[in-house]
């Protein structure tokens, strides 16, 4: 499997989209370890560098909105805390189990899939929201 960053991945806010440029390749890492049939090990490691640096992004991309007086701050943080706890889920299995293929084809459906939805949706609307505020407050 391979994600991809696609045009209609992009929000507008090089931020947001640089962060998430980074998430397509941390879970392409990951794909690759499980597709090389590397050791859990190994594969429990890249995926902890996937919850890490997702876990970095969401608390920038939190940031933004409190700094925007995003009105959504709220629900979309739940969004945010709602995949940690699908990746935590995600750490244990794979401590359990080991690295199948069920556990590749639910990062994919729970993760990659999450994520296409997430930007495409709540995360276009932030970068709109604050281009709009910015615009509002340089005006002022």
């Amino acid at each position: 499997m391979k994600a991809r960053f696609t045009p209609s991945l992009i929000t507008g806010n090089e931020m947001i989209d640089s962060h998430h440029k980074e998430l397509i390749k941390r879970a392409n890492d990951l794909f690759e370890a499980l597709e090389g049939r590397q050791s859990k090990e190994k594969v429990l490691e890249t995926l902890g560098f996937l919850a890490d640096y997702t876990t970095y992004h969401f608390q920038a991309e939190e940031k933004l909105m409190e700094e925007a007086k995003y009105p959504k701050y709220e629900e979309h943080k739940g969004y945010h805390k709602a995949l940690i706890e699908v990746v935590a889920g995600l750490q244990e299995k794979l401590e359990k189990e080991g690295p199948t293929e069920e556990f590749e084809k639910e990062v994919n459906d729970k993760v990659v899939d999450w994520l296409y939805t997430h930007i495409k949706g709540c995360d276009h609307e932030v970068a709109e929201y604050k281009n709009v505020r910015s615009q509002m407050d340089n005006m002022l």
